[in-house]
Formats: structure tokens, sequence, C-alpha cells
């Protein structure tokens, strides 16, 4: 007996010294190899996905003759959550997502969903002004019009909704969105949902005709084929970053892997920018910057129900967002999405969580692992006990059956078949965990730009809306990088590609229907005039201070779709 607690407990302790040893390695192993350039390119991108093909698409018209490079660890670009099949191809404009609109105290905050809109008429302006350039193709190829539905059931959610609506069109950029309890109605806007449904079912909708369907793909590939007619920009593909270091001159050293040759090559750049989706935050660990320390990661991998027979999509043609169950987090938010990709309609029914340590759909199942240091452990730890409904939640999701789909799916849509439908596996989410100084460690949905003091790099952490707004989050780090240059030489520039920058469309009708008119023109997308004596509502009061958390509990402010 002796002998076998003396083994225990030797086990014990070698556990315990490898776990300590593997929390305190390097996150990079000593120094960086000589770089092949003695005069350092102007900015290295990593990541072939829509944020660092937008923010190249900036550079090179606002700098030409900069000498820009993008990796990209897969054989094209836009192959992991930028594809079209790996995200849902929503607009995010805060029309049908009701999770940007909490009630609180008996109020509906507005707030976060006049943020999303506004960014959202951001990108607007940006892909249009690249159409008028011929960078990007016909609108038709990567935006669609695509109505916004809300629905629920339900007496408490009804009211809900209503107030809701009645908050929104108080704001010019919202106006025109209608509500109705009347089925009928409902079957017009969106049959599948109807067709089938109890009649004396209670239910409600909200219907916004300026929703879109974006293929994010279709915008990447287009943007990274015009990027390639300039000879100071070189794409790398099939090339995977392996090494950041920084000089004593603040520029930065970064080591590549050509995976197909097995060689490695050192590349010497003024400004590196961060864009790998869910890899993001090992490389912004990698380069052992101090505000790297503040970041961890929880990995969720999505599904989605996709119908490819005309029998089904042909008859849907909007996307239609309903609530989360009580008691499931924000990324679960059910939505029946009409979608166009790869030239055909096609309707998605998720999402539907995916239990995963990627960080990368293609990735490995160690990223999670490789994650982990001293500095993120506790608050990883922390956010996990006091997120342990999450946790609950996404064990549910992996026992899931096609009949346990199956049963979600014929909520929104009664007369499914399972024979119409197929899973399908979407893109990886890494959701960001941050050490905030006031609350502690706090799992955060949503996405965050992470720079060094002098803005020699910068990363882009987190989810949704993500692509939805990437030409305004890449304006946020034109501004933290490049900060003389976007108040001086580039402003007017900068104006030409958005013409809102700098204010807030919302705040006049005469300003939201100049932009707006604007981009469904060159967009070919639907339009709506707003009166002229429509006010903006008022800011409302400050909501009281939420209460103080109690013991596991994480007062997670973002609510954010995934």
């Amino acid at each position: 007996m002796k002998k076998t607690l003396k083994i225990i407990g030797i086990a014990v302790l070698v556990l315990a010294v490898a776990g300590l040893a593997f929390l305190f390695r390097p996150v990079s192993w000593g120094g960086s190899p000589e770089a092949e350039n003695e005069k350092p390119v102007d900015v290295v991108l990593i990541g072939g996905g829509i944020m660092s093909v937008t923010l190249a698409t900036y550079l090179q018209e606002l700098e030409p003759n900069w000498n820009v490079h993008l990796y990209e660890r897969m054989d094209n670009v836009a192959e992991e959550s930028s594809n079209g099949w790996n995200n849902a191809g929503t607009g995010h404009s805060g029309y049908a997502e009701m999770n940007y609109t909490p009630e609180k105290n008996g109020r509906i905050e507005t707030e976060k969903a006049v943020d999303i809109v506004e960014s959202f008429e951001i990108s607007r302006q940006f892909w249009a002004h690249e159409v008028s350039m011929g960078r990007l193709p016909q609108p038709s190829e990567f935006i669609n019009p695509t109505p916004h539905m809300s629905f629920v059931w339900g007496d408490d959610n009804i009211a809900y909704l209503k107030n809701r609506r009645d908050a929104l069109v108080k704001n010019p950029m919202f106006y025109g969105m209608q509500y109705t309890t009347d089925h009928a109605q409902i079957a017009k806007w969106a049959p599948l949902v109807m067709q089938g449904r109890d009649p004396a079912q209670k239910v409600a909708a909200t219907y916004m005709p300026l929703g879109t369907d974006v293929n994010f793909g279709v915008i990447t590939r287009s943007l990274t084929k015009s990027l390639q007619r300039n000879a100071n920009f070189h794409l790398g593909l099939s090339t995977e970053v392996r090494g950041l270091h920084q000089n004593a001159d603040k520029t930065w050293n970064v080591t590549v892997h050509d995976l197909k040759a097995n060689k490695d090559r050192t590349i010497k750049t003024r400004f590196v920018f961060i864009g790998a989706g869910g890899a993001s935050l090992k490389l912004l660990q990698l380069s052992g910057i101090p505000e790297a320390k503040n970041y961890a990661g929880f990995p969720v991998g999505g599904q989605f129900l996709a119908f490819q027979t005309p029998a089904v999509a042909d008859k849907h043609h909007v996307k239609v967002y309903g609530l989360a169950e009580t008691g499931a987090p924000p990324m679960s938010v059910p939505h029946l999405d009409a979608r166009k990709l790869d030239g055909k309609a096609v309707t998605l029914f998720g999402p539907f969580a995916l239990q995963s340590t990627k960080f990368l759909k293609n990735g490995s199942w160690t990223d999670l692992f490789n994650s982990v240091y001293d500095t993120n452990v506790i608050p990883m730890t922390k956010v996990g006990i006091e997120n342990l409904d999450l946790v609950k939640y996404l064990a549910q999701q992996a026992s899931l059956t096609d009949a346990d789909r199956q049963a979600q799916l014929v909520k929104y849509f009664p007369q499914a078949k399972r024979s119409d439908w197929k899973l399908i596996t979407a893109g990886q989410r890494v959701q960001i965990i941050k050490r905030d100084p006031k609350k502690g460690a706090v799992l955060q949905f949503g996405t965050e730009i992470v720079s060094d003091k002098d803005g020699t790099i910068a990363a882009l952490l987190g989810a949704s809306p993500g692509a939805s707004t990437s030409p305004g989050i890449m304006l946020k780090v034109l501004d933290k990088a490049f900060p003389q240059q976007t108040k001086g030489i580039w402003a007017d520039k900068i104006r030409t590609m958005v013409p809102s920058v700098g204010r807030k469309i919302n705040d006049s009708p005469a300003l939201t229907n100049e932009i707006r008119r604007m981009t469904s023109q060159a967009l070919h997308l639907p339009y709506l005039e707003v009166p002229a004596d429509l006010t903006p509502a008022a800011k409302a009061p400050a909501a009281a201070p939420a209460p103080k958390a109690k013991a596991g509990q994480n007062l997670n402010t973002e609510e954010q779709a995934l």
C-alpha cells in the first residue's frame, strides 16, 4: 500500500512540475533569424481573410508605392471564416438581431444597434467605392437585397418586440421597419416560417426591407486580385508565420515558413497587422508585447443545417432571427437565412455550437492548450467557473442528434423534412477572455483591436459582427498605427472612400438619405427616403448600474451574435 501511494505521489509531483514548466515556458525561443532585406518593407499582413485584405486595399489607395506583404497559410485567400460557407452572411445592421437591443429597467436600449448600423453603413460606402474603382465585381455577386426579420412567440416576447420596434424607428437609420402580429402578413414575408404553423399560436414579427446578404469570400478574393495588379503587393500563399521579433529600431522581423518548399525566410517590416482569425491570439502572444498578456481565448465552432433544393431555397428570401432559448448564451441566437452561395440560392438554419479546441477550422486540436501561459491561466479558469452555463450549453450541443436539430428547426420551419437538409461545419470563432482593470477576467463577445504603445503592431481578436464591419474596423487600425497620416495627408482620400467618416449618420435624416441614396444606387440595393422631420431619438439617461456580481456569475455586458 505504501509503495502504491509513493508511486502515486511521485506521479502527481511529476505532473505538477511538468504543468508548471508548460505554463512558464517561453512564448518564443530566443532571437530572430537575420532578415533577408536590409531596408524594411512598409507592412506585413498575416492572414488572408477579409480583414487583412480590406486593410491592404485601403493602404494601396492611400500609399500605392508602399511595399505590402500578405501571408496566408492556406492555398488560397478566404478559406477560413471569410469563406461564404463558413459564416451566416448577414450584413449585420441591428435590424433583426434582438440581442443588440436588450430591455433593461423597462427600457429598450438601442445604442448598440445604432452603433452596428452605423458601422455597416461604412462598409456599404467602402464597397460602393471599390465597385466604382473596378476592384469589386457586379454588386449582385457579393451583396444582395435580403430583408431582415425578427420573429417571436409568447406574450412577453411579443410585447418586447413591439417595444423594440417602437424604440428603433425613432432613429432615421431604422425608418421603414414594419411590425405585425398578423399570420397572413408574416406568411407573405416568410412563407416557410408560417406554413404548417398552428393558427392559434400568437406570433409577431418585424420586417426591414433594407437588409442584405453578403458573400465575404467573394469580396476577399476580388479585392485580392485587384491588389495583385500592383507590383508593390506581394502575396504569399501556403506560407505560415512562425516568428515575430521586434528590433531595437521598432521594426519587426517576421519569420515565415513555406509549407510546400519546407523553407524559412525572414522579412523586416515597419508595421505588422495580425488578421488571422482565431489564430490571431497565438500570433499576438508570439510577438511578446506586454499588451498580449491581458488576453486568452475560448474557441467555439458552429454548424448549420443547409437546404439547397429549389423546393426550399427558392421559397425563402429573408433572414429570420429569433431569440436565444432561456439560459442560452447570446451566440446561440437561431436564424433561418436566405443565402446566395456559388451562384445558387441556399437556406441555412443555425447555428449549433461545436465544441472544439481548434482556433481555426483547419487548425490543430492543440491550439487552445498552446495559448495557455502563466499570465492567462488564472483568468481562463475564473471565466470558466463563472460561465458554467456556457460550458453546460456547449456540452449539450455536443450531444445533439439529428432528431434534436430537427426539433429546433421546426420551431422556425414547421414543415421542414429531415431529408431536405445536411449538416455543415462553419468556421471557428475564438471569443476573447480579457483582463479588465475593474471587473477582473471577463468573457467578451465581439471584436477588439490590440496594439502596442508605439503602434508598430496590431491584432484583431474576437468574432461577430466582424466581417460585416471590416471597413470600419480597419479604419480604426489605421488610426492606431498611422494617426498623423489619417488626420493629415490621408484625410481627403479616406473621405473619398468613406464620405461619412467622422460624422454620425443617424444624427441627421438628410445625411442618412444622402449616404444611403448613394450606396443603394452603387450596390443595387433598395432605398427608403427618411422624412426630413424625423428627429433622432434623444439619448436616454444612463441606465442604473448593473448589480454587483454574485459568486460564480460573470456579468458580461457584451451581447453580440455569433
